[in-house]
């Protein structure tokens, strides 16, 4: 699926003793990345809340390549490689803005799952829609 992109700044407080970004805060921006796309696809809480699930990260796998510091503006750019039953795997890559080296890249395993009993059920079709439009469309941040 098509990429979504997005700028996210390093902030002061998620450095580590070594001044680089604290390995935790990446999953922070994985995250951050992964609620933008879905917003810019009309994919708002208030649609989350209307078919009852949300959408939780089951695991995560980060290769950290080079650092990132305080003040740094990063793109981190995400799709979706596959939506299937009740997973979303998605991948990441993060950049400073304006750069080609990869400081980070990282694959999610997401998982919907229903808000009242947080089980596991399959995506909704207002989901997969939405996704699957994006990819056909060719439309990105």
């Amino acid at each position: 699926m098509l990429p979504f992109k997005t700028l996210l700044r390093v902030r002061h407080y998620e450095m580590d003793a070594l001044g680089h970004v604290n390995n935790a805060v990446y999953q922070n921006y994985l995250e951050q990345a992964a609620i933008e796309h879905s917003e810019h696809l009309g994919l708002t809480l208030d649609v989350y809340r209307q078919v009852g699930g949300v959408f939780v990260m089951r695991r995560v796998e980060i290769d950290y390549l080079r650092p990132a510091v305080a003040g740094d503006t990063l793109e981190v750019t995400t799709w979706l490689k596959e939506m299937r039953g009740t997973r979303a795997l998605r991948c990441y890559e993060i950049r400073k803005q304006n750069q080609d080296n990869l400081l980070v890249t990282a694959e999610a395993l997401w998982v919907w799952v229903d808000a009242q009993t947080m089980r596991p059920r399959p995506i909704p079709n207002v989901m997969l829609d939405k996704f699957l439009q994006i990819q056909n469309s060719g439309v990105t941040n």
